[in-house]
Parts: C-alpha cells; sequence; structure tokens
C-alpha cells in the first residue's frame, strides 16, 4: 500500500500507514453506498442504472460539497480490495451497465488491485473533482474506460475562494485534456458509453462569467469529449461565510450559460431541466 503518499496534486508526503492525508483518509478502504444508481447523465445510467461505489474522503473539500458527510465527516465502513472486487462483481451479477468510482483519486492504488483481482465485463467508469495528477490518470488509463471528470472553477480567485486550490484550473485541464486525448468516445447500439470522457461543470450562483471562460476553454476540447452544464447546485456544506452559495441557481443565470454554449457551437453537449436542484438526488447513505 502506499507509504509516501502523491496519490493527488495536494503532495501530502504522508505515510499512510501511520497518518492520514489531506484527503482525510489512511491506507484503510472506506465507502458509504453502493448500488444501481439512476440519476447519472443518460448513456451513463441506462435503464438499470450505473453500479456506483462513493467513497469517502475528498482531496478537492470544496464548501458547497453536497456528500460532506463522506468527503468531510468520513461516514463509511471500512472494506478490503477483496471485498471492493466482490462488490464489482455483485453490481455486475446485479444487471450494472457499468461500474462507476465516486471520488476514486484518493483510493486510486487500491482500486487498481481490486480491478487486477477481479475485473468486469463492463465499463469501468472514473468519477472525479478533476483534480488530478497526469502520470496517476496515466497508470490507470490500463483499467478505466471513462471518464467522468469536473471542471469545476477557471478562475484562481474563485477556486481558492471555494477549495483553497489557487491552481484548481491549471491542474485539472491538464488531467482532462489528457484524459479526452487518450480515451475515444464510443457508444453502443443500446446508446450507452462505453469509452471516452463526459466533462461535468455545475453552474454556482454568481459565476456565470467564470462558466462562460470555463466554455471558452472547453472548445479546444469539444471534438473528443462530451459536455454536461449543470443546474443541479443547492446550498449544502459549510457555507455560512459564502452568501452568495446560501441560493440556489436562478433560471436566467442558467440559461445565460446555456446560451452562450450555443453560440460557440458545442454540439457534443447535454444540460439539465432548470428544476433539477434538489437534495432528492443526493442518495441515503448505507454506512
Amino acid at each position: 500500500m502506499t507509504k509516501t503518499c502523491l496519490l493527488c496534486p495536494n503532495a501530502c508526503k504522508v505515510d499512510k500507514n501511520l497518518n492520514k492525508g489531506f484527503c482525510g483518509t489512511d491506507n484503510n478502504l472506506v465507502i458509504a453506498k453502493y448500488y444501481l444508481h439512476k440519476f447519472e447523465e443518460p448513456m451513463v445510467s441506462g435503464k438499470n442504472g450505473s453500479g456506483t461505489i462513493f467513497f469517502c474522503g475528498c482531496s478537492l473539500k470544496c464548501v458547497f460539497c453536497q456528500n460532506y458527510e463522506l468527503s468531510r465527516s468520513m461516514r463509511g465502513k471500512i472494506i478490503s480490495i477483496n471485498q471492493l472486487a466482490d462488490i464489482f462483481k455483485e453490481l455486475e451479477d446485479l444487471g450494472a451497465h457499468n461500474i462507476n468510482l465516486v471520488n476514486p483519486t484518493h483510493f486510486s492504488d487500491q482500486i487498481i488491485k481490486a480491478l487486477e483481482i477481479y475485473r468486469p465485463n463492463i465499463p469501468i467508469v472514473y468519477n472525479t473533482h478533476g483534480y488530478e495528477k497526469v502520470d496517476i490518470i496515466s497508470k490507470l488509463n490500463d483499467f478505466v474506460d471513462v471518464y467522468l471528470p469536473d471542471i469545476k472553477f477557471f478562475s484562481p480567485t474563485v477556486s481558492k475562494r471555494y477549495c483553497e486550490k489557487e491552481n484548481y484550473f491549471e491542474v485539472a485541464k491538464n488531467a482532462i485534456e489528457f484524459m479526452a486525448k487518450s480515451k475515444p468516445l464510443v457508444f453502443g447500439d443500446d446508446g450507452l458509453v462505453k469509452s471516452g470522457v463526459i466533462v461535468r461543470h455545475l453552474v454556482l450562483p454568481q459565476n456565470v462569467s467564470d462558466s462562460k471562460k470555463i466554455l471558452d476553454w472547453f472548445t479546444n476540447i469539444k471534438d473528443y469529449a462530451y459536455l454536461n452544464v449543470m443546474s443541479q447546485y443547492t446550498p449544502f456544506g459549510e457555507i455560512k461565510a459564502f452568501p452568495e452559495l446560501q441560493r440556489k441557481l436562478t433560471k436566467r443565470e442558467y440559461e445565460n450559460v446555456i446560451d452562450y454554449a450555443i453560440s460557440l457551437g458545442l454540439e457534443k453537449m447535454l444540460y439539465q431541466d432548470y428544476k433539477s436542484a434538489s437534495t432528492e438526488y443526493i442518495p441515503t447513505w448505507d454506512y
């Protein structure tokens, strides 16, 4: 297992056999839930659902995280690598269209070992906040079929305000561009994604200009990846010091971003019903 941990851009260099890193985890593999999840993108969830595993801890820690109990409080259950491999098989047997690894960065070495024990005959989806190291993604490439990264912030000022990472965009864009050029988009006859990259961007209240700059950047990879512009921001987490985050996105803000995306000629694009902002999409945790 990892000793001097360099799995994420925080580069803690802690011995995870002895201490916890910035992500809040040591060498114990911790999950909060696994099930057939039907609220991902249509080409991911399909009819049966995506075989989704929610990992605890986080190497980014946005103040508005809707999975705050997992990312901060480490609510979850310790499992072994063999048990994780068994979960892959169980979800596959239940009819999952893919194995969806949510927030996996800080457990990527254990995940690789579990996939070496059992590799499902369905796509592996790496569902990440985007703050990733290219060298780690390159190690995962043989095991991952679909990347589902966020691109959260463009401005260093915005990213510092919401996650204390002034370098978020520079790091995330390099990782996502690598993903997009290494995994061609492939869809099955059923319309489900088998390979490729779907980039997610959550529009935040009072941050329309930041979203537009992200869309400008995305034009560089628009031929290689899908973009999902999301409206589902729901006030959550520790946002008392952030008045702009204490309300939902307005319809006008969201439509402003969508109209701009259309003006850029982005064709491989998904967008949400404006009414998607709801706590009903936050799972009930099992552990």
